[in-house]
Protein backbone atom coordinates (compact mmCIF):
# COMPACT_ATOMS: atom_id res chain seq x y z
CA UNK A 1 0.00 0.00 0.00
CA UNK A 2 1.05 3.68 -0.44
CA UNK A 3 -0.81 5.83 2.71
CA UNK A 4 0.98 8.82 1.04
CA UNK A 5 -0.81 8.62 -1.96
CA UNK A 6 -2.41 12.03 -3.10
CA UNK A 7 -5.35 12.85 -5.37
CA UNK A 8 -3.18 14.91 -7.56
CA UNK A 9 -0.85 12.00 -8.38
CA UNK A 10 -4.18 10.09 -9.37
CA UNK A 11 -6.15 11.62 -11.72
CA UNK A 12 -5.26 14.43 -14.13
CA UNK A 13 -7.06 17.76 -13.68
CA UNK A 14 -7.87 16.99 -10.27
CA UNK A 15 -9.71 19.14 -8.01
CA UNK A 16 -7.91 18.79 -4.74
CA UNK A 17 -4.89 17.77 -5.69
CA UNK A 18 -3.16 17.66 -2.16
CA UNK A 19 -5.90 15.39 -0.49
CA UNK A 20 -5.03 11.96 0.17
CA UNK A 21 -6.05 8.51 -1.36
CA UNK A 22 -4.39 5.30 -0.11
CA UNK A 23 -3.23 3.07 -3.82
CA UNK A 24 -3.50 -0.55 -2.57
CA UNK A 25 -2.12 -3.02 -4.52
CA UNK A 26 -3.74 -6.61 -5.43
CA UNK A 27 -3.15 -9.71 -7.16
CA UNK A 28 -5.66 -12.49 -8.11
CA UNK A 29 -5.83 -16.33 -7.88
CA UNK A 30 -9.12 -17.84 -9.33
CA UNK A 31 -9.72 -20.97 -7.42
CA UNK A 32 -11.37 -23.84 -9.04
CA UNK A 33 -12.46 -27.69 -8.39
CA UNK A 34 -9.60 -28.86 -10.41
CA UNK A 35 -6.66 -26.22 -10.89
CA UNK A 36 -5.74 -22.54 -9.70
CA UNK A 37 -4.84 -19.79 -12.18
CA UNK A 38 -3.23 -17.07 -10.61
CA UNK A 39 -3.58 -13.31 -12.13
CA UNK A 40 -0.72 -11.12 -11.50
CA UNK A 41 1.97 -11.74 -9.54
CA UNK A 42 2.53 -8.70 -7.55
CA UNK A 43 5.37 -6.85 -6.08
CA UNK A 44 9.04 -7.29 -5.65
CA UNK A 45 9.84 -6.00 -2.01
CA UNK A 46 12.97 -4.12 -2.38
CA UNK A 47 11.72 -2.50 -5.39
CA UNK A 48 8.22 -1.74 -3.36
CA UNK A 49 10.49 0.16 -1.00
CA UNK A 50 12.30 1.96 -3.64
CA UNK A 51 8.45 3.30 -5.15
CA UNK A 52 7.60 4.46 -1.54
CA UNK A 53 5.01 1.54 -0.91
CA UNK A 54 4.33 -0.64 2.24
CA UNK A 55 4.45 -4.26 1.55
CA UNK A 56 2.04 -6.35 3.89
CA UNK A 57 1.70 -9.45 1.98
CA UNK A 58 3.69 -11.55 -0.77
CA UNK A 59 1.23 -13.55 -3.04
CA UNK A 60 3.47 -16.87 -2.63
CA UNK A 61 2.49 -16.88 1.01
CA UNK A 62 -1.39 -15.22 0.37
CA UNK A 63 -1.48 -18.69 -1.95
CA UNK A 64 -0.09 -21.05 0.71
CA UNK A 65 -2.76 -19.87 2.60
CA UNK A 66 -5.49 -20.41 0.67
CA UNK A 67 -4.09 -24.20 -0.15
CA UNK A 68 -2.34 -23.07 -3.64
CA UNK A 69 1.45 -24.28 -3.97
CA UNK A 70 3.25 -21.44 -6.38
CA UNK A 71 5.79 -23.83 -6.81
CA UNK A 72 3.07 -25.72 -8.84
CA UNK A 73 0.92 -23.18 -10.72
CA UNK A 74 0.35 -24.22 -14.18
CA UNK A 75 -1.05 -21.05 -15.92
CA UNK A 76 -0.47 -17.13 -15.11
CA UNK A 77 -1.97 -14.13 -16.74
CA UNK A 78 0.04 -11.13 -17.07
CA UNK A 79 -2.35 -8.36 -16.97
CA UNK A 80 0.27 -5.79 -18.24
CA UNK A 81 3.95 -5.64 -17.37
CA UNK A 82 4.50 -2.75 -14.81
CA UNK A 83 6.58 -3.24 -11.95
CA UNK A 84 3.40 -4.17 -9.48
CA UNK A 85 2.80 -6.98 -11.21
CA UNK A 86 5.72 -8.75 -12.42
CA UNK A 87 7.70 -9.23 -8.89
CA UNK A 88 7.20 -13.22 -8.57
CA UNK A 89 7.72 -13.99 -11.67
CA UNK A 90 10.77 -16.90 -10.61
CA UNK A 91 8.45 -18.54 -7.83
CA UNK A 92 6.14 -19.98 -10.61
CA UNK A 93 8.61 -22.19 -12.30
CA UNK A 94 6.03 -24.61 -13.82
CA UNK A 95 3.83 -22.00 -14.82
CA UNK A 96 2.96 -20.57 -18.91
CA UNK A 97 2.67 -17.19 -18.63
CA UNK A 98 0.21 -15.14 -21.17
CA UNK A 99 0.38 -11.61 -21.82
CA UNK A 100 -0.52 -9.54 -24.82
CA UNK A 101 1.88 -9.56 -27.49
CA UNK A 102 0.95 -5.75 -27.71
CA UNK A 103 2.80 -5.47 -24.22
CA UNK A 104 5.71 -7.50 -25.22
CA UNK A 105 6.33 -4.64 -28.17
CA UNK A 106 5.44 -1.67 -26.24
CA UNK A 107 8.16 -2.79 -23.44
CA UNK A 108 10.66 -3.80 -26.01
CA UNK A 109 10.10 -0.80 -28.82
CA UNK A 110 10.71 2.92 -29.10
CA UNK A 111 8.15 4.30 -26.36
CA UNK A 112 10.67 2.61 -24.02
CA UNK A 113 12.73 5.74 -24.89
CA UNK A 114 10.44 8.30 -23.62
CA UNK A 115 10.91 8.48 -19.44
CA UNK A 116 7.60 9.12 -19.37
CA UNK A 117 6.07 5.50 -20.90
CA UNK A 118 9.01 3.60 -18.80
CA UNK A 119 8.77 4.97 -15.62
CA UNK A 120 6.58 2.22 -13.97
CA UNK A 121 8.90 -0.70 -15.60
CA UNK A 122 11.86 -2.06 -14.43
CA UNK A 123 14.19 -3.38 -17.29
CA UNK A 124 15.36 -6.50 -15.06
CA UNK A 125 11.64 -7.50 -15.11
CA UNK A 126 11.40 -7.21 -19.13
CA UNK A 127 14.67 -9.10 -19.59
CA UNK A 128 13.02 -11.73 -17.38
CA UNK A 129 9.91 -11.62 -19.85
CA UNK A 130 11.75 -11.84 -22.66
CA UNK A 131 13.80 -15.23 -21.07
CA UNK A 132 10.63 -16.94 -20.10
CA UNK A 133 9.62 -16.06 -24.16
CA UNK A 134 12.99 -18.01 -25.37
CA UNK A 135 12.19 -20.87 -22.81
CA UNK A 136 8.64 -21.28 -24.27
CA UNK A 137 7.11 -20.67 -21.24
CA UNK A 138 5.44 -17.08 -22.59
CA UNK A 139 2.48 -16.90 -24.60
CA UNK A 140 2.09 -13.76 -26.43
CA UNK A 141 -1.66 -13.78 -27.33
CA UNK A 142 -3.93 -11.42 -29.43
CA UNK A 143 -6.09 -9.41 -28.29
CA UNK A 144 -8.95 -11.28 -26.97
CA UNK A 145 -7.91 -14.84 -25.61
CA UNK A 146 -9.59 -17.83 -24.08
CA UNK A 147 -7.55 -18.85 -21.10
CA UNK A 148 -9.54 -21.98 -19.50
CA UNK A 149 -13.36 -22.47 -19.19
CA UNK A 150 -14.95 -19.36 -17.96
CA UNK A 151 -11.56 -17.21 -17.94
CA UNK A 152 -10.80 -14.91 -20.61
CA UNK A 153 -8.58 -11.94 -21.31
CA UNK A 154 -9.76 -8.70 -23.10
CA UNK A 155 -7.58 -5.98 -24.08
CA UNK A 156 -8.55 -2.35 -23.68
CA UNK A 157 -5.20 -0.88 -23.41
CA UNK A 158 -5.01 3.20 -21.96
CA UNK A 159 -3.22 3.23 -18.64
CA UNK A 160 -0.54 0.94 -21.09
CA UNK A 161 -0.49 -0.14 -24.93
CA UNK A 162 -1.24 -3.66 -23.81
CA UNK A 163 -3.15 -3.18 -21.10
CA UNK A 164 -5.86 -6.19 -20.45
CA UNK A 165 -8.96 -7.20 -18.03
CA UNK A 166 -9.76 -10.87 -17.25
CA UNK A 167 -13.91 -12.22 -17.57
CA UNK A 168 -14.11 -15.23 -15.15
CA UNK A 169 -16.91 -16.93 -14.34
CA UNK A 170 -18.13 -16.98 -11.04
CA UNK A 171 -21.10 -18.36 -8.63
CA UNK A 172 -22.52 -15.10 -8.73
CA UNK A 173 -21.83 -14.43 -12.32
CA UNK A 174 -19.22 -12.78 -14.89
CA UNK A 175 -16.84 -10.59 -12.97
CA UNK A 176 -13.99 -8.61 -14.52
CA UNK A 177 -10.74 -8.43 -13.15
CA UNK A 178 -9.98 -4.59 -14.25
CA UNK A 179 -6.40 -4.84 -13.54
CA UNK A 180 -5.29 -1.15 -14.39
CA UNK A 181 -7.71 -0.51 -16.86
CA UNK A 182 -9.37 0.78 -13.41
CA UNK A 183 -7.36 1.93 -10.44
CA UNK A 184 -10.38 3.17 -8.33
CA UNK A 185 -13.67 2.67 -8.64
CA UNK A 186 -13.68 6.45 -9.31
CA UNK A 187 -12.39 6.38 -12.62
CA UNK A 188 -15.67 4.33 -13.26
CA UNK A 189 -17.96 6.31 -11.86
CA UNK A 190 -16.89 9.40 -12.90
CA UNK A 191 -15.30 8.69 -16.21
CA UNK A 192 -12.08 9.98 -16.01
CA UNK A 193 -8.68 8.92 -16.54
CA UNK A 194 -5.91 7.67 -14.14
CA UNK A 195 -2.79 9.61 -14.29
CA UNK A 196 -0.09 7.05 -15.58
CA UNK A 197 -1.62 6.95 -18.75
CA UNK A 198 -0.59 5.91 -22.27
CA UNK A 199 -3.82 6.59 -24.30
CA UNK A 200 -6.46 8.25 -22.52
CA UNK A 201 -9.17 7.88 -24.98
CA UNK A 202 -8.47 3.75 -24.76
CA UNK A 203 -8.18 4.21 -21.30
CA UNK A 204 -12.19 5.72 -21.26
CA UNK A 205 -13.48 3.67 -23.78
CA UNK A 206 -12.04 0.66 -21.54
CA UNK A 207 -14.87 1.25 -19.39
CA UNK A 208 -17.60 0.85 -21.71
CA UNK A 209 -15.95 -2.80 -22.76
CA UNK A 210 -16.19 -3.25 -18.41
CA UNK A 211 -19.48 -2.83 -18.34
CA UNK A 212 -20.10 -4.73 -20.99
CA UNK A 213 -18.42 -8.28 -20.07
CA UNK A 214 -20.17 -7.70 -16.46
CA UNK A 215 -23.32 -8.83 -14.73
CA UNK A 216 -23.42 -5.33 -13.29
CA UNK A 217 -20.79 -2.82 -11.47
CA UNK A 218 -21.31 -5.05 -8.32
CA UNK A 219 -19.09 -7.49 -10.49
CA UNK A 220 -16.32 -5.30 -11.22
CA UNK A 221 -12.82 -5.01 -9.47
CA UNK A 222 -10.44 -2.27 -9.61
CA UNK A 223 -7.09 -3.23 -9.25
CA UNK A 224 -5.57 -0.09 -6.70
CA UNK A 225 -9.11 1.02 -4.79
CA UNK A 226 -8.73 0.12 -0.72
CA UNK A 227 -12.68 0.35 -0.85
CA UNK A 228 -12.26 -3.58 -1.80
CA UNK A 229 -11.29 -4.08 1.83
CA UNK A 230 -14.92 -2.60 2.97
CA UNK A 231 -16.61 -4.18 0.09
CA UNK A 232 -15.47 -7.73 0.36
CA UNK A 233 -15.09 -10.50 3.26
CA UNK A 234 -11.76 -11.35 4.22
CA UNK A 235 -10.61 -14.82 3.59
CA UNK A 236 -7.56 -14.52 6.07
CA UNK A 237 -5.58 -11.57 7.27
CA UNK A 238 -4.57 -9.27 3.40
CA UNK A 239 -6.49 -11.70 2.13
CA UNK A 240 -10.35 -10.79 0.48
CA UNK A 241 -12.63 -13.24 -0.86
CA UNK A 242 -14.30 -11.79 -4.62
CA UNK A 243 -16.81 -13.93 -5.65
CA UNK A 244 -19.49 -13.26 -3.18
CA UNK A 245 -21.33 -9.98 -3.62
CA UNK A 246 -20.03 -6.61 -2.10
CA UNK A 247 -21.24 -5.48 0.75
CA UNK A 248 -22.54 -2.15 0.87
CA UNK A 249 -22.78 -1.50 4.14
CA UNK A 250 -19.41 -1.96 4.64
CA UNK A 251 -17.83 0.45 2.37
CA UNK A 252 -19.68 3.17 3.46
CA UNK A 253 -17.18 2.75 6.23
CA UNK A 254 -13.64 3.47 3.60
CA UNK A 255 -10.47 2.04 5.32
CA UNK A 256 -7.68 4.72 4.85
CA UNK A 257 -5.35 1.00 5.36
CA UNK A 258 -5.79 -2.29 3.70
CA UNK A 259 -3.78 -5.00 2.18
CA UNK A 260 -0.48 -3.90 -0.44
CA UNK A 261 -0.54 -7.59 -1.70
CA UNK A 262 -3.60 -9.25 -1.66
CA UNK A 263 -4.31 -12.72 -3.73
Amino acid sequence: MNASRKRGQNFILEADPEAPLVLDFYSWVLISDDRAIVVDTGMDPAKAARHGHTHLLSPVDGLAQLGVDAARVDTLILTHAHYDHLGYLDAFPRARFYMQAEEMAYVTGPWMEKPWFRRAYEPDEIARLVTLLHAGRLTLHGREAQIADGVSVHWVGGHCAGQEIVRVRTARGWVVLASDALHYYEEYERGVPFAVVFNASDMIAGHDLIRALTDSDDHVLPAHDPRLAALYPAEAENILRLDVAPDHTGARKILHSSAAQVV
